[in-house]
């Protein structure tokens, strides 16, 4: 039966091509966005290389100092991290990364700006680098302040051009290091670890960082599984409630382990990292689907509703031979699927060239958005939902034609 409506469905498709083209203007279209949309979200939440543990790791990266007459907020300071935060239960891991700074660097008397992040040993544990020449450094370049560092791809094309660069030097920000490793680039939105230059911490030459509860430095906890969130988290709040203040300027400080859906969150809406507003960014993200969704979704229902007076005949006789209103319903239902199903294919090869460009562009550095199996199903699933919704009541109005008025052409 469904071969036949498929097969039926084809052949409307093809009655009124004008038409035809139109809607899958507007589906491809739309999908297409929403495709994008969808390829953009997943690149930026979903584990990929180098945070294939994504879904195990919570980011302590923003706390709120608080005082009588004072308030400071921002990044977490070393001092804090390494003081307060090391050893929660249910963590396996933990590591410490700066935020990424601006260094100068010269090749050839021009000027080469990098970004440079300080981290740990453990920093190499917790996320999964892809490396492409030599290895990351260890416990003993983190004790010995060893001068010592990682660097992406695209710096090390920069500084050595397509020559090996383990075991050579590069200056940057009047220090030298002795590159020990390089790895793939990092796309810009992997905000915990994108990166062009990586050091231990120990040769950070801030003075006091050590001490500092607040300051640019984020905390990776790999937990053992996500189930033992919650227990981080209060042990986390106890904890805070135990931190001695320099002087008497704070008496108070306040944050949360976050997922980096909550962190992104509360860097778009300002919220307070102890109440982040997830709740209400699903509901935004998904209202604005539905409403990107919603002027294609009335044309093709205007669209669909045309192509009905024009069956009318057709209707009439089915009913006449006994064909009931529930199977005319679902017939037009699944051909307004295929319809926009047909639509979603053509919306796909569009977001891949689009995303293909978007790559491409140097835009967005680094970019790595695409299509994968997750992506391809929230398309599929948009495609069939875009049809159920645009092809109810174009169906309803079908159903509702009496036999005898449909054979005279009445669609009332």
């Amino acid at each position: 039966m469904w071969v036949h409506y498929t097969k039926l469905a084809l052949k409307v498709l093809w009655r009124r091509k004008v038409f035809t083209s139109i809607s899958l203007f507007g589906i491809g279209f739309t999908l297409m966005g929403l495709l994008v949309m969808s390829a953009m979200i997943d690149h930026l939440l979903a584990p990929r290389s180098p945070e294939t543990r994504l879904a195990r790791i919570l980011h302590v990266s923003y706390v709120s100092l608080e005082g009588k007459d004072s308030r400071s907020n921002g990044g977490a300071g070393y001092g804090f991290l390494d003081r307060y935060v090391r050893g929660l239960p249910g963590v396996e891991r933990m590591a410490i990364v700066s935020e990424p700074q601006d260094v100068n660097g010269f090749v050839s008397g021009e000027k080469v700006i990098s970004k440079l992040r300080y981290a740990d040993d453990e920093f190499w544990n917790v996320l999964d680098f892809d490396f492409v020449e030599g290895a990351p450094y260890g416990a003993e370049d983190e004790k010995g302040a060893n001068q010592v560092a990682v660097i992406s791809e695209t710096t090390r094309r920069k500084y050595f051009g397509d020559a090996k660069a383990a075991g050579r030097t590069i200056e940057v920000g009047g220090a030298s290091y002795r590159v020990v490793g390089v790895v793939r680039d990092v796309p810009f939105y992997r905000t915990a670890a994108a990166g062009d230059i990586w050091a231990p911490v120990s040769t950070n030459r801030t003075p006091n960082f050590r001490e500092q509860l607040r300051g640019g430095f984020i905390g990776l906890l790999l937990a053992r599984s996500r189930s033992d969130f919650p227990t981080i988290r209060a042990e986390f709040a106890s904890r805070l409630q135990r931190v001695q203040f320099p002087d008497d300027n704070y008496n108070v400080i306040r944050g949360v382990p976050m997922t980096r859906f909550q962190e992104l969150v509360r860097q778009v809406a300002y919220s307070e990292p102890e109440k982040p507003a997830t709740a209400r960014a699903m509901a935004l993200l998904t209202g604005a689907a539905l409403l990107f969704m919603l002027l294609p979704t009335i044309n093709l229902v205007n669209i669909n509703v045309s192509r009905i007076f024009e069956r009318s005949s057709e209707i009439g006789v089915r009913k006449a031979f006994g064909a009931s209103s529930r199977r005319l319903v679902w017939q037009f239902v699944f051909e307004n699927v295929i319809l926009c199903l047909v639509g979603a294919a053509i919306g796909l090869v569009g977001a891949v060239f689009l995303l293909a460009w978007i790559n491409g562009s140097g835009l967005l550095p680094h970019a790595e958005f695409g299509i994968n199996g997750r992506v391809f199903a929230y398309g599929f699933v948009l495609a069939v939902f875009f049809g159920c919704l645009s092809g109810v009541y174009p169906a309803w109005r079908m159903a509702r034609l009496h036999p005898v008025a449909a054979l005279r052409g009445d669609t009332r």
